[in-house]
């Protein structure tokens, strides 16, 4: 997942705005406690996620793959003052830890926190987001993209977390999953209808701009 040396991620982190104490706390918590907790977005980029939501300020955000909420919190540093944050998440074993989060974050008027499967749900929507994040399970990203499309406005944006896979997106062996984000990435650059640029942040971004 860790493209740049090792020195200079230390040093983009050091040169990067601090996280607050309650993401310090989500990210120790997740890394000691958590299955997986590479699926953290982490110090940087979730600078980058608050960042990119602050310079928006979106009334929607939907976010798709929730993990233990540290890029939902990041997200929502963005929203406007009437604004919601839509999270959805397939993981139930995690909601209890989530909604404390969100609690201490005093986002629980702000965040709609669903628990389920996101391609059953999305449909159900009824808003128009100016910031999506898709970061859940890879084989279905095209999906995602496909079901969100008619719902985020022009000139809105649309972020997919992952699209590098550890690299392995230019390997010629692949597995499933790179296999779909290699589909993923090929889609989104053909699509006329958006501009892409692809980030090489961390384990990459992909960073669409509705025309």
């Amino acid at each position: 997942m860790e493209f740049l040396p090792d020195d200079i991620a230390r040093y983009a982190a050091v040169h990067t705005s601090p996280e607050s104490d309650l993401l310090k706390q989500i990210s120790r918590d997740t890394h000691a406690q958590v299955m997986m907790p590479r699926m953290l977005s982490g110090h940087v980029q979730g600078r980058f996620l608050a960042m990119i939501s602050q310079f928006i300020k979106p009334k929607y955000i939907l976010e798709i793959g929730t993990y233990t909420g540290y890029s939902a919190i990041c997200l929502a540093e963005g929203l406007a003052p009437d604004g919601k944050l839509i999270t959805i998440d397939v993981n139930e074993e995690l909601e209890s830890r989530v909604r404390i989060y969100f609690q201490k974050a005093d986002l629980e008027a702000k965040v709609d926190y669903r628990i389920g499967d996101a391609t059953k749900i999305i449909p159900t929507l009824d808003v128009m987001f100016d910031l999506v994040f898709i970061d859940a399970d890879k084989e279905n990203y095209s999906l995602y993209y496909d079901l969100v499309f008619d719902k985020v406005k022009i000139g809105g944006a649309i972020l997919a977390d992952n699209v590098l896979w550890s690299g392995k997106v230019t390997q010629t062996k692949m597995d499933k999953d790179t296999q779909a984000l290699i589909e993923f990435n090929k889609k989104v650059y053909n699509d006329t209808r958006v501009e892409a640029l692809l980030l090489p942040l961390r384990d990459g971004i992909m960073m669409l701009r509705k025309k």
